[in-house]
């Protein structure tokens, strides 16, 4: 028995220390999430429902028709019910800097039949997005993967339609995990007002609009 609780602490201690490491070398430079931890990123998270996947959809009313942006979209988690929500006349834009990542999407995209789902291999911050074609956008356990989170929403705000909604989701147990406040701080100063939240201050999705006017 203390050999096993040994095994299990020193386990324990090498993923925070792994997480720690990680979270610290984020604020220099992109560290997402490995392709080969995706299956890691494609199940729901057991402890919290937050950050789970129909829940996270079922936040933003979407409707037939919809065009939404999944920034650092991974495996397709949400991309694929997304895309199952708007419908053939709606469209997502799944985008990702990981090949491995949008391999896996489109795999999975292809299994359900969805052909409304655009696939593109690309960062946040780099200026390729769209003007006011959005009317949602997801950011889920993503922003603390990038180094210029300011330049990255500001981004996200101009692919935004007036009006539009860009779903945030942070839960602690992600190595990247930004506080409500810090996400308010850089959205508020890119132009983005708060809308809705829900969860706790450990887990939860943040609801960020653009507004109709200036």
């Amino acid at each position: 028995m203390p050999t096993t609780i040994i095994v299990c602490s020193s386990l324990i201690g090498i993923g925070l220390l792994i997480a720690v490491v990680w979270r610290l070398a984020s604020r220099r430079e992109s560290l997402p999430c490995p392709a080969w931890l995706r299956w890691m990123v494609e199940l729901d998270n057991p402890f919290t429902k937050t950050n789970r996947a129909h829940v996270i959809i079922g936040h933003l009313d979407l409707q037939p028709g919809m065009q939404v942006l999944d920034a650092g979209c991974g495996p397709g988690r949400l991309a694929i019910p997304a895309a199952e929500k708007v419908g053939p006349q709606g469209k997502i834009v799944a985008i990702d800097i990981q090949p491995g990542m949008l391999a896996r999407a489109q795999e999975k995209a292809q299994a359900a039949d969805l052909d409304n789902i655009e696939f593109r291999q690309i960062g946040l911050g780099e200026g390729k997005l769209e003007h006011c074609k959005y009317d949602r956008g997801l950011l889920v356990t993503v922003l603390g993967e990038i180094p210029d989170q300011e330049t990255a929403l500001k981004e996200i705000f101009d692919a935004l339609k007036p009006g539009g909604i860009l779903s945030v989701t942070e839960v602690i147990f992600d190595p990247h995990f930004q506080t409500r406040g810090t996400v308010l701080k850089v959205a508020s100063t890119v132009g983005f007002q708060e809308k809705a939240f829900f969860g706790n201050r450990i887990a939860y999705t943040l609801h960020l609009i653009r507004p109709t006017a200036t």
